[in-house]
């Protein structure tokens, strides 16, 4: 569902253009969700459990940053500016991050209960790649009918996610 929610925000910025920044998001959102659950599988307990005392916090980080770059970025009306595609480079590498970084401990815990993480993994890299699909053709649709509020609306959506990730693993 971040990877979900993230696309449809994206996609609302009206920074999706074209079909291979489509395919590029919706491809590293599932192949990270994909990734991630192999390598807590893989990593062993020492590993996991120092990623998972910090999940949250890198989640956060990383989805505040973006988010609070789009609010900034959104100010800057009267400004020829060239806003970055969250489908390329650093934004692409730390959105698709900061959606399935959690899995990293749902991996580790499919080993401890001795579940094969391979068909698990397909399933869950398919789904989140399809559900990013979704999010980003809703935001298309979002983005043409609200363009003049979706920038700062998608940015503070994106901080709550960091925010949720956060309550979810402190409280």
């Amino acid at each position: 569902m971040d990877a979900f929610a993230v696309s449809l925000v994206a996609a609302s910025s009206g920074r999706i253009k074209g079909k291979r920044a489509v395919f590029r998001l919706s491809f590293h959102f599932g192949l990270f969700q994909f990734l991630m659950p192999i390598i807590g599988w893989y990593t062993g307990s020492v590993i996991t459990d120092m990623v998972r005392a910090v999940d949250h916090w890198i989640a956060f980080a990383l989805l505040a940053f973006v988010g609070g770059r789009m609010i900034y970025i959104s100010f800057k009306t009267g400004e020829t500016i060239d806003y970055p595609d969250p489908s390329k480079g650093f934004s692409l590498i730390s959105l698709s991050i900061a959606t399935s970084i959690d899995a990293l401990a749902v991996g580790f815990s499919m080993a401890m209960i001795n579940i094969d993480i391979l068909y698990p993994s397909i399933l869950i890299g398919f789904t989140a790649a399809g559900l990013s699909l979704i999010g980003i053709y809703l935001g298309k649709i979002l983005n043409r009918s609200f363009s003049y509020i979706m920038e700062r609306t998608g940015g503070i959506l994106l901080i709550l996610i960091g925010l949720k990730i956060l309550y979810d693993h402190l409280l």
